[in-house]
């Protein structure tokens, strides 16, 4: 429970980090990430298997660049649930955004999980 609070948190960061960096992007409030990194988790779980699966050969074929279009699909549907306080201005900007997001999610776990086995 406590894991995935913690990467719930680190999602919010990230999506707030990246409303900094793209002004297409943006993002209301700290609470806002929070709520939109829940929903984001959610249609994780839900909706991109079923994206995954159904696009498996163009995924395999791109040699798997095609899951930044399928991440960019799960952004796009948090933004149609979330309204106005997250905004993510064109398609294309959140197919950048989800590349983005992929690695400051990388740095910011693996930040996290040495500073975890550090203090241990």
């Amino acid at each position: 429970m406590t894991r995935w609070i913690l990467s719930l948190i680190l999602d919010a960061v990230t999506l707030l980090i990246v409303a900094e960096i793209f002004s297409g992007f943006h993002v209301e409030t700290f609470w806002v990430a929070i709520l939109a990194s829940l929903i984001l988790s959610i249609l994780n779980i839900i909706v991109k298997p079923i994206l995954v699966f159904f696009t498996l050969p163009i995924t395999i074929v791109s040699l798997g660049l095609f899951l930044f279009v399928i991440n960019a699909i799960t952004l796009m549907l948090t933004q149609a649930i979330m309204g106005p306080d997250f905004v993510i201005e064109s398609f294309g900007l959140a197919i950048i955004a989800s590349i983005f997001i992929s690695i400051i999610n990388l740095f910011l776990n693996k930040l996290v999980k040495d500073t975890v086995l550090m203090s241990k």
